[in-house]
Protein backbone atom coordinates (compact mmCIF):
# COMPACT_ATOMS: atom_id res chain seq x y z
CA UNK A 1 0.00 0.00 0.00
CA UNK A 2 1.41 3.22 -0.71
CA UNK A 3 -0.88 6.90 -1.42
CA UNK A 4 -0.33 10.33 -1.23
CA UNK A 5 -2.55 13.01 0.09
CA UNK A 6 -3.11 16.51 1.71
CA UNK A 7 -2.00 16.68 5.65
CA UNK A 8 -5.40 18.69 5.95
CA UNK A 9 -7.48 15.94 4.62
CA UNK A 10 -6.20 13.02 6.19
CA UNK A 11 -5.76 14.69 9.73
CA UNK A 12 -9.45 15.85 9.38
CA UNK A 13 -10.75 12.26 8.64
CA UNK A 14 -8.57 10.23 11.09
CA UNK A 15 -10.28 13.03 13.59
CA UNK A 16 -13.66 11.73 12.57
CA UNK A 17 -12.71 8.08 12.96
CA UNK A 18 -11.02 8.73 16.29
CA UNK A 19 -14.58 9.44 17.67
CA UNK A 20 -15.55 5.58 17.74
CA UNK A 21 -12.52 4.26 19.40
CA UNK A 22 -11.90 4.35 22.70
CA UNK A 23 -8.95 3.05 25.45
CA UNK A 24 -11.30 1.33 27.11
CA UNK A 25 -12.06 -1.34 24.19
CA UNK A 26 -10.90 -4.78 25.43
CA UNK A 27 -10.52 -5.91 21.96
CA UNK A 28 -6.84 -4.33 21.47
CA UNK A 29 -7.22 -4.45 17.32
CA UNK A 30 -10.11 -1.89 18.10
CA UNK A 31 -8.22 0.79 19.45
CA UNK A 32 -6.56 0.64 15.85
CA UNK A 33 -9.18 1.63 12.78
CA UNK A 34 -8.41 -0.04 9.32
CA UNK A 35 -7.17 1.97 6.12
CA UNK A 36 -7.42 0.72 2.90
CA UNK A 37 -6.38 2.65 -0.22
CA UNK A 38 -8.08 1.34 -3.24
CA UNK A 39 -9.05 3.06 -6.54
CA UNK A 40 -7.61 6.80 -5.89
CA UNK A 41 -9.52 6.54 -2.51
CA UNK A 42 -8.56 5.99 1.08
CA UNK A 43 -11.40 4.84 2.61
CA UNK A 44 -11.17 4.42 6.74
CA UNK A 45 -13.38 2.42 9.08
CA UNK A 46 -13.78 2.54 12.82
CA UNK A 47 -15.31 0.80 15.03
CA UNK A 48 -16.55 0.18 18.60
CA UNK A 49 -18.09 -3.30 17.86
CA UNK A 50 -21.17 -2.46 19.70
CA UNK A 51 -22.88 1.00 19.66
CA UNK A 52 -21.11 2.86 16.35
CA UNK A 53 -19.18 2.45 13.36
CA UNK A 54 -17.63 4.82 11.10
CA UNK A 55 -16.73 4.81 7.68
CA UNK A 56 -15.10 8.04 5.83
CA UNK A 57 -13.21 8.69 2.58
CA UNK A 58 -10.77 11.21 1.44
CA UNK A 59 -9.31 11.44 -1.93
CA UNK A 60 -6.17 10.31 -2.56
CA UNK A 61 -3.22 9.30 -5.30
CA UNK A 62 -2.71 5.51 -4.95
CA UNK A 63 -0.17 4.83 -6.09
CA UNK A 64 -0.25 1.07 -4.66
CA UNK A 65 -3.06 -0.22 -2.89
CA UNK A 66 -3.32 -2.28 -0.02
CA UNK A 67 -4.51 -2.17 3.64
CA UNK A 68 -3.87 -1.90 6.88
CA UNK A 69 -4.76 -1.31 10.85
CA UNK A 70 -3.10 1.72 12.39
CA UNK A 71 -3.48 2.52 15.88
CA UNK A 72 -5.96 5.54 16.28
CA UNK A 73 -4.28 8.10 18.78
CA UNK A 74 -0.54 7.59 18.03
CA UNK A 75 -1.34 7.68 13.83
CA UNK A 76 -3.90 10.91 14.95
CA UNK A 77 -1.07 12.97 16.72
CA UNK A 78 1.70 12.23 14.35
CA UNK A 79 -0.84 13.30 11.24
CA UNK A 80 -2.03 16.55 13.22
CA UNK A 81 1.59 17.76 14.24
CA UNK A 82 3.20 17.63 10.34
CA UNK A 83 3.32 20.77 8.20
CA UNK A 84 0.23 21.41 5.65
CA UNK A 85 1.68 19.89 3.24
CA UNK A 86 1.52 16.68 1.23
CA UNK A 87 1.77 13.13 3.02
CA UNK A 88 3.01 9.84 1.46
CA UNK A 89 2.15 6.84 3.43
CA UNK A 90 3.64 3.50 2.75
CA UNK A 91 3.68 0.25 4.15
CA UNK A 92 6.54 -2.16 3.94
CA UNK A 93 7.06 -5.59 5.03
CA UNK A 94 5.64 -7.14 8.70
CA UNK A 95 3.13 -4.26 8.39
CA UNK A 96 5.58 -1.15 9.13
CA UNK A 97 4.17 1.87 8.04
CA UNK A 98 6.63 4.85 6.80
CA UNK A 99 5.00 8.59 7.09
CA UNK A 100 6.91 10.92 4.95
CA UNK A 101 6.06 14.58 4.77
CA UNK A 102 8.77 17.33 3.51
CA UNK A 103 11.89 16.44 5.87
CA UNK A 104 9.96 14.43 8.12
CA UNK A 105 9.81 10.81 8.16
CA UNK A 106 8.16 8.35 10.51
CA UNK A 107 7.62 4.71 10.91
CA UNK A 108 4.94 3.08 12.71
CA UNK A 109 4.40 -0.28 13.38
CA UNK A 110 0.60 -1.15 12.33
CA UNK A 111 -1.49 -4.78 12.24
CA UNK A 112 -3.01 -7.48 10.05
CA UNK A 113 -5.70 -6.15 7.72
CA UNK A 114 -7.27 -9.43 7.90
CA UNK A 115 -7.26 -9.79 11.94
CA UNK A 116 -9.96 -6.71 11.96
CA UNK A 117 -13.28 -8.08 12.92
CA UNK A 118 -15.17 -7.96 9.80
CA UNK A 119 -18.08 -5.05 9.64
CA UNK A 120 -21.49 -6.06 9.42
CA UNK A 121 -22.95 -4.96 6.31
CA UNK A 122 -26.06 -2.18 7.32
CA UNK A 123 -28.84 -1.76 4.74
CA UNK A 124 -31.74 0.67 5.42
CA UNK A 125 -35.36 2.09 3.69
CA UNK A 126 -35.04 4.69 1.11
CA UNK A 127 -32.91 7.54 2.89
CA UNK A 128 -34.67 11.20 4.13
CA UNK A 129 -32.84 14.38 3.75
CA UNK A 130 -32.20 16.91 6.24
CA UNK A 131 -29.48 19.61 6.42
CA UNK A 132 -26.63 18.81 8.50
CA UNK A 133 -26.67 22.10 10.23
CA UNK A 134 -30.41 21.74 11.31
CA UNK A 135 -30.00 18.13 12.56
CA UNK A 136 -27.25 19.03 14.83
CA UNK A 137 -29.03 21.75 16.01
CA UNK A 138 -31.70 19.44 16.73
CA UNK A 139 -29.78 16.71 18.68
CA UNK A 140 -27.75 19.90 20.98
CA UNK A 141 -30.96 21.34 21.59
CA UNK A 142 -32.41 17.70 23.37
CA UNK A 143 -29.72 15.58 23.87
CA UNK A 144 -28.96 17.00 27.30
CA UNK A 145 -32.83 15.68 28.34
CA UNK A 146 -31.60 11.78 27.48
CA UNK A 147 -30.98 9.62 31.02
CA UNK A 148 -27.79 8.80 32.16
CA UNK A 149 -29.89 5.91 34.22
CA UNK A 150 -28.97 2.73 32.76
CA UNK A 151 -31.77 1.03 34.64
CA UNK A 152 -34.52 2.24 32.32
CA UNK A 153 -32.42 1.86 28.77
CA UNK A 154 -35.07 2.99 26.23
CA UNK A 155 -34.54 6.60 28.09
CA UNK A 156 -31.13 6.60 27.38
CA UNK A 157 -32.31 7.03 23.99
CA UNK A 158 -33.82 9.67 21.82
CA UNK A 159 -36.98 8.78 19.92
CA UNK A 160 -36.76 10.31 16.33
CA UNK A 161 -40.21 10.27 14.77
CA UNK A 162 -40.17 11.14 10.97
CA UNK A 163 -43.93 11.57 9.90
CA UNK A 164 -44.87 12.84 6.40
CA UNK A 165 -43.30 15.64 6.03
CA UNK A 166 -41.47 16.20 9.58
CA UNK A 167 -39.27 15.04 11.68
CA UNK A 168 -39.13 15.02 15.45
CA UNK A 169 -36.78 14.30 18.13
CA UNK A 170 -37.94 13.27 21.12
CA UNK A 171 -36.07 12.90 24.96
CA UNK A 172 -36.71 12.46 28.59
CA UNK A 173 -35.06 11.48 32.03
CA UNK A 174 -38.49 11.71 34.25
CA UNK A 175 -37.87 15.10 35.21
CA UNK A 176 -37.76 16.87 31.95
CA UNK A 177 -38.31 16.48 28.41
CA UNK A 178 -37.06 18.23 25.01
CA UNK A 179 -38.59 18.41 22.01
CA UNK A 180 -37.48 19.85 18.43
CA UNK A 181 -39.55 19.10 15.19
CA UNK A 182 -38.44 20.72 11.72
CA UNK A 183 -40.22 20.43 8.43
CA UNK A 184 -38.46 17.97 5.80
CA UNK A 185 -37.58 19.45 2.13
CA UNK A 186 -39.59 16.51 0.67
CA UNK A 187 -42.11 13.61 2.33
CA UNK A 188 -41.49 10.29 3.82
CA UNK A 189 -43.10 7.36 5.57
CA UNK A 190 -43.83 6.95 8.67
CA UNK A 191 -41.38 5.72 10.54
CA UNK A 192 -40.05 6.19 14.65
CA UNK A 193 -36.83 4.68 15.90
CA UNK A 194 -34.68 5.40 19.10
CA UNK A 195 -31.18 6.51 18.74
CA UNK A 196 -28.78 5.65 21.53
CA UNK A 197 -27.83 9.00 23.30
CA UNK A 198 -24.10 8.49 23.18
CA UNK A 199 -24.15 7.48 19.48
CA UNK A 200 -25.87 10.93 18.63
CA UNK A 201 -23.62 13.02 20.87
CA UNK A 202 -20.95 11.57 18.50
CA UNK A 203 -22.75 12.44 15.62
CA UNK A 204 -23.19 15.66 16.51
CA UNK A 205 -19.80 16.39 16.75
CA UNK A 206 -18.86 14.99 13.23
CA UNK A 207 -22.15 16.92 11.29
CA UNK A 208 -20.66 20.35 9.97
CA UNK A 209 -22.66 23.37 10.70
CA UNK A 210 -23.41 24.00 6.86
CA UNK A 211 -26.18 23.46 4.88
CA UNK A 212 -25.01 20.33 2.69
CA UNK A 213 -27.59 17.41 3.82
CA UNK A 214 -26.92 14.17 5.53
CA UNK A 215 -28.86 11.64 4.45
CA UNK A 216 -30.60 9.15 7.08
CA UNK A 217 -31.80 5.87 6.31
CA UNK A 218 -33.24 2.79 8.73
CA UNK A 219 -32.74 -0.60 9.05
CA UNK A 220 -34.63 -3.37 11.70
CA UNK A 221 -31.84 -2.59 13.79
CA UNK A 222 -29.60 -0.26 12.85
CA UNK A 223 -29.83 3.71 11.45
CA UNK A 224 -27.24 5.19 9.17
CA UNK A 225 -26.68 8.69 8.29
CA UNK A 226 -24.47 8.97 5.15
CA UNK A 227 -23.03 12.66 4.61
CA UNK A 228 -20.55 13.47 1.12
CA UNK A 229 -18.05 11.60 2.77
CA UNK A 230 -18.76 10.05 5.68
CA UNK A 231 -21.48 7.29 7.00
CA UNK A 232 -22.07 6.52 10.58
CA UNK A 233 -23.59 3.67 11.74
CA UNK A 234 -25.09 3.43 15.06
CA UNK A 235 -27.83 0.53 16.41
CA UNK A 236 -31.11 1.14 17.80
CA UNK A 237 -32.60 0.59 21.02
CA UNK A 238 -35.27 -1.71 20.55
CA UNK A 239 -38.32 -1.28 23.10
CA UNK A 240 -41.40 0.77 23.19
CA UNK A 241 -40.65 5.13 24.15
CA UNK A 242 -43.04 6.71 26.32
CA UNK A 243 -45.85 8.28 24.86
CA UNK A 244 -44.43 11.81 25.38
CA UNK A 245 -47.69 13.53 23.68
CA UNK A 246 -49.96 12.04 26.61
CA UNK A 247 -47.22 14.26 28.98
CA UNK A 248 -47.50 17.79 27.52
CA UNK A 249 -50.29 19.70 29.13
CA UNK A 250 -52.48 21.52 26.18
CA UNK A 251 -53.67 23.84 28.84
CA UNK A 252 -52.11 26.39 30.88
CA UNK A 253 -53.46 29.19 33.89
CA UNK A 254 -50.78 31.06 33.79
CA UNK A 255 -48.65 32.19 30.83
CA UNK A 256 -45.24 34.44 30.36
CA UNK A 257 -43.57 35.95 27.81
CA UNK A 258 -40.16 36.79 28.53
CA UNK A 259 -36.91 37.59 27.59
CA UNK A 260 -34.79 34.53 27.18
CA UNK A 261 -31.19 35.95 28.22
CA UNK A 262 -32.79 38.17 30.66
CA UNK A 263 -34.19 35.07 32.27
CA UNK A 264 -30.89 32.79 31.60
CA UNK A 265 -28.70 35.44 33.33
CA UNK A 266 -30.76 35.83 36.09
CA UNK A 267 -31.47 32.13 36.88
CA UNK A 268 -27.69 31.26 36.29
CA UNK A 269 -26.92 33.72 38.87
CA UNK A 270 -29.44 32.60 41.95
CA UNK A 271 -27.97 29.00 40.65
CA UNK A 272 -25.30 30.09 42.32
CA UNK A 273 -26.51 30.04 46.17
CA UNK A 274 -29.34 27.42 45.03
CA UNK A 275 -25.61 25.53 44.56
CA UNK A 276 -25.63 25.01 48.31
CA UNK A 277 -29.19 22.97 47.99
CA UNK A 278 -30.28 19.31 47.66
CA UNK A 279 -32.53 20.74 44.87
CA UNK A 280 -30.14 23.44 43.78
CA UNK A 281 -33.70 24.93 44.17
CA UNK A 282 -34.63 28.32 43.16
CA UNK A 283 -38.37 29.76 43.92
CA UNK A 284 -40.20 31.57 41.01
CA UNK A 285 -42.60 33.78 41.70
CA UNK A 286 -45.07 35.77 38.68
CA UNK A 287 -46.88 38.76 40.28
CA UNK A 288 -48.90 40.98 37.93
CA UNK A 289 -45.68 42.21 35.08
CA UNK A 290 -42.61 40.58 37.22
CA UNK A 291 -41.04 37.40 37.92
CA UNK A 292 -38.96 37.75 40.58
CA UNK A 293 -36.55 34.57 41.22
CA UNK A 294 -35.31 34.19 44.46
CA UNK A 295 -32.76 31.64 46.31
CA UNK A 296 -32.07 31.23 49.95
CA UNK A 297 -28.91 29.21 51.36
CA UNK A 298 -26.37 28.96 54.36
CA UNK A 299 -23.96 31.19 52.35
CA UNK A 300 -26.67 33.96 51.69
CA UNK A 301 -30.27 34.75 49.29
CA UNK A 302 -29.82 36.59 46.12
CA UNK A 303 -33.37 38.30 44.62
CA UNK A 304 -33.77 38.36 40.68
CA UNK A 305 -36.40 40.56 39.32
CA UNK A 306 -37.23 40.66 35.39
CA UNK A 307 -40.43 42.45 33.27
CA UNK A 308 -43.16 39.90 31.69
CA UNK A 309 -46.03 40.26 29.98
CA UNK A 310 -48.45 37.87 31.57
CA UNK A 311 -51.50 36.07 31.17
CA UNK A 312 -53.54 34.78 33.60
CA UNK A 313 -52.75 34.32 37.09
CA UNK A 314 -50.23 35.12 39.15
CA UNK A 315 -48.40 31.89 40.11
CA UNK A 316 -45.04 31.02 42.89
CA UNK A 317 -43.40 28.05 42.10
CA UNK A 318 -39.85 26.28 42.54
CA UNK A 319 -37.39 24.04 40.23
CA UNK A 320 -34.34 22.28 40.32
CA UNK A 321 -32.30 25.34 38.43
CA UNK A 322 -29.84 22.76 36.75
CA UNK A 323 -32.88 21.98 34.60
CA UNK A 324 -34.12 25.35 33.96
CA UNK A 325 -30.34 26.18 32.58
CA UNK A 326 -29.89 23.03 30.51
CA UNK A 327 -33.19 24.62 28.50
CA UNK A 328 -32.52 28.05 28.24
CA UNK A 329 -28.85 27.92 27.25
CA UNK A 330 -29.74 26.38 24.13
CA UNK A 331 -32.44 28.92 22.97
CA UNK A 332 -32.02 30.78 20.30
CA UNK A 333 -35.20 32.71 20.20
CA UNK A 334 -34.84 36.19 21.75
CA UNK A 335 -38.35 36.07 23.42
CA UNK A 336 -40.24 32.28 24.96
CA UNK A 337 -43.36 31.63 26.55
CA UNK A 338 -43.96 29.56 29.92
CA UNK A 339 -46.68 27.95 30.92
CA UNK A 340 -47.82 27.30 33.96
CA UNK A 341 -51.05 24.93 35.59
CA UNK A 342 -50.00 24.96 39.57
CA UNK A 343 -47.16 24.85 41.17
CA UNK A 344 -46.98 21.19 41.94
CA UNK A 345 -47.62 21.11 37.37
CA UNK A 346 -44.99 21.11 34.76
CA UNK A 347 -43.61 24.03 32.91
CA UNK A 348 -44.04 24.20 29.51
CA UNK A 349 -41.33 26.81 27.69
CA UNK A 350 -42.28 27.33 23.80
CA UNK A 351 -42.05 29.88 21.63
CA UNK A 352 -43.90 32.93 20.86
CA UNK A 353 -44.87 31.58 17.57
CA UNK A 354 -44.79 27.77 16.13
CA UNK A 355 -44.08 24.72 17.24
CA UNK A 356 -40.21 24.49 16.59
CA UNK A 357 -39.60 23.44 19.99
CA UNK A 358 -41.33 22.14 23.36
CA UNK A 359 -39.49 21.82 26.75
CA UNK A 360 -41.44 20.17 29.73
CA UNK A 361 -39.38 20.47 33.54
CA UNK A 362 -41.05 19.36 36.71
CA UNK A 363 -41.19 21.68 39.63
CA UNK A 364 -39.81 20.77 43.18
CA UNK A 365 -42.47 20.62 45.20
CA UNK A 366 -42.30 23.65 48.17
CA UNK A 367 -43.76 22.94 51.53
CA UNK A 368 -45.06 25.09 54.14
Amino acid sequence: MKFKCGQKKLSTAISIIQRVISSKINVPILEGFLIEAKDNMVCMVGSDQDLLTIKTNIPAEVIEEGSVVMPARVFGDIVRRLPEADITVQLNERFQVEIKSQNSLVTLQGLDPSEYPEVEQVEGNRPIYIQQDILKSMIQQSIFAVASDETRPILTGALIEIQYDSIYMVCLDGYRLALRKEELPETGENISMIVPGKALNEISRILTDDETNVGISVGPKHIIFDTVNTQIISRLIIGEFVNYRQIIPQEYKTRIKIDTLLLYQSVERASLMAQELENNLIKLNIQDDRLIITSNSEIGKIYEEIPIVLEGKNIEIAFNARYLLDVLKVMKEQEICLDFTTNVSPCIIRPIEGEQFCYLVLPVRLYG
